[in-house]
């Protein structure tokens, strides 16, 4: 009777798994799956918040702009009905980067009291996408030596949805967020 010998296998796999641990040659490999995505979210997280803030230095720009030709009376010849879709086109010619600008801009343009001097209550009015019907909001211009208020607000959308930056500025459902720019001015007489 003959007996086979069975090779050893347990002992020959330990072997090579002790030199495959012992290599070294995928060290950087690891390091830079480790590494990578932290780099990456800190680039994203500059990114958006640097857009965001371009964005919104844009819209004050724009809005300080436009509100100086309103004040100057450069505006005097259009339509009480036609004012907001210029006041709307001016904004949006001057902030380029600004991105569906003319669809998602609410402006209010209103008087304040000088006797009680009572702001508007509540926040600005912004354009709510999720709603098929955005009422419009007709603007007064005033009158001569009567103080006005400008508030303007702006929806745009995150260029990196899921970061932390822009779930905390989130305000629509969609991902958007809001950019409010408020303006006070007196008219001319």
């Amino acid at each position: 009777m003959t007996t086979h010998r069975r090779p050893l296998v347990l002992p020959r796999l330990r072997g090579r798994l002790a030199r495959l641990i012992g290599r070294e040659d995928g060290a950087a490999a690891v390091e830079l799956v480790f590494v990578l995505p932290l780099v990456m979210l800190l680039f994203m997280l500059a990114f958006e918040s640097g857009l965001y803030m371009v964005r919104h230095i844009m819209l004050e720009r724009a809005v300080d702009q436009t509100v100086r030709d309103l004040r100057l009376g450069r505006l005097a010849g259009i339509a009480p009905d036609e004012m907001h879709n210029a006041l709307k086109d001016r904004i949006c010619d001057r902030a380029p980067v600004l991105r569906h600008c003319g669809d998602t801009i609410r402006i209010e343009l209103q008087p304040v009291p000088t006797t009680t001097w009572a702001l508007p209550a509540g926040p600005v009015t912004c354009f709510d996408r999720d709603e098929e019907v955005n009422p419009s909001l007709t603007p007064k211009p005033g009158v001569g030596n009567e103080l006005m208020l400008v508030r303007v607000c702006v929806i745009q959308d995150a260029i990196f949805p899921g970061t932390a930056f822009s779930q905390a500025i989130k305000s629509d459902e969609q991902g958007g967020y809001r950019l409010v720019s408020i303006n006070g001015f007196v008219n001319e007489p």
